[in-house]
């Protein structure tokens, strides 16, 4: 059997540490093109200043357009050529991150969120859409992230829903992970650059990554809550630097080199309503992760647990907190059947799974979600 584990070269953390950006940029050269939203720079523009200058590094700005699309790609690309740039920077959210790791191809990249709201940040992937938003295409490199650099005092000044998000993307690691490893399923670490003749690509998890899931899913209930409110006050606590590396490398460590499974399939289906669109990627996870433990039949401790962790910190525990108030039953069959499709990591689950029951088990941790936020406002 052959195990993989892949994780960035260095991960940094803590209160102003993009001051040490300058630094990291150093070590490959003396300039480096910056590709971030004017807006996520205007955020950090003092600090990156402050770093410029006692690093003596030039940072050409990249003026990220919004979406990863080959067109944006190959503009940044030429442009990095042009000033001769040692290496690349992926400042903000999502979307200029996975451009970054596109231009940089698997070298020389240090990666910079501002925001703690998916586990992206750690991984060797990226999503590319169209110009105008669409869907394309997956990407792998070779390499993780040479750098992840987090700046929790930035993270704290961000809306606390970005946070919770993170937390609720945070919160499938586990439950996927464990459920990989049971039916001994491929995980994405074992995935490379490209096609390649000869290039095996069927790898399990390690016992270090279910661990690393493990701790994930520990620090989430021990610290969530706490965290949120830190956030809610724009001030670092301990609890709150707990879940930032919670969120960005326990999970992007624990997703990649451990494995998904139903949550994440079934988030994917969630996407055929329209309701959900105006939903972040955790906060649909995050009651994909209640379908998946009805769908496996797990303990009922343990679906109260998730429920009422996820009420704790504001996470989606029924449909109609994710945007669709009512469903039929056609709209649950066209979830399942999206969820279900053959490329899809439902099939990581340790039992045959068909769209019939990925429906049945929407609908029930529907109505679980329901009943429990019922029982909650009757005490209250």
């Amino acid at each position: 059997m052959r195990r993989t584990f892949i994780s960035p070269a260095k991960y940094t953390q803590g209160e102003d540490e993009l001051l040490q950006l300058g630094y990291f940029v150093s070590t490959f050269g003396t300039s480096a093109l910056l590709i971030a939203h004017p807006d996520d720079v205007k955020r950090v523009q003092a600090k990156l200043d402050a770093t410029s200058s006692q690093f003596g590094i030039t940072l050409v700005k990249g003026d990220f357009q919004g979406e990863c699309s080959r067109q944006e790609i190959s503009r940044l690309q030429e442009l990095a050529r042009e000033h001769k740039c040692a290496c690349t920077i992926g400042l903000g959210g999502g979307k200029a991150i996975d451009t970054a790791k596109c231009v940089a191809e698997g070298d020389a990249l240090i990666i910079v969120p501002t925001i703690a709201a998916t586990d992206a940040p750690t991984s060797h992937s990226a999503v590319i859409y169209t110009s105008e938003g669409a869907f394309e295409d997956y990407a792998y490199f070779k390499a993780s992230p040479s750098v992840v650099l987090i700046d929790t005092t930035v993270i704290a000044q961000a809306p606390t829903r970005f946070l919770v998000s993170g937390m609720g993307d945070a919160l499938s690691t586990y439950f996927e992970a464990r459920a990989t490893a049971v039916s001994y399923s491929n995980v994405n670490a074992g995935l490379p650059c490209g096609v390649h003749a000869g290039v095996i690509t069927e790898a399990k998890g390690t016992k270090a990554a279910l661990a690393l899931a493990r701790l994930c899913y520990d620090t989430l209930l021990e610290d969530g809550v706490l965290a949120k409110l830190a956030c809610d006050q724009n001030v670092v606590t301990p609890a709150l630097e707990n879940i930032i590396e919670t969120n960005i490398l326990l999970s992007g460590l624990g997703f990649e080199s451990s494995g998904l499974a139903a949550a994440h399939a079934i988030h994917n289906g969630l996407t055929a309503l329209e309701g959900t669109h105006h939903y972040y990627h955790g906060e649909k996870v995050a009651f994909s992760t209640i379908a998946q433990l009805v769908l496996e039949n797990a303990q009922q401790a343990e679906i109260d647990q998730v429920l009422s962790f996820c009420h704790s910190v504001g996470l989606p525990v029924c449909l109609a907190d994710i945007g669709v108030a009512s469903i039929s039953h056609e709209e649950l069959m066209e979830v399942a059947r999206k969820a279900c499709i053959p490329e899809e990591s439902i099939h990581s689950m340790p039992f045959p799974v068909t769209a019939e029951a990925v429906a049945a088990a929407l609908a029930v941790a529907d109505k679980l979600g329901e009943a429990f936020k019922k029982s909650k406002e009757q005490r209250v």
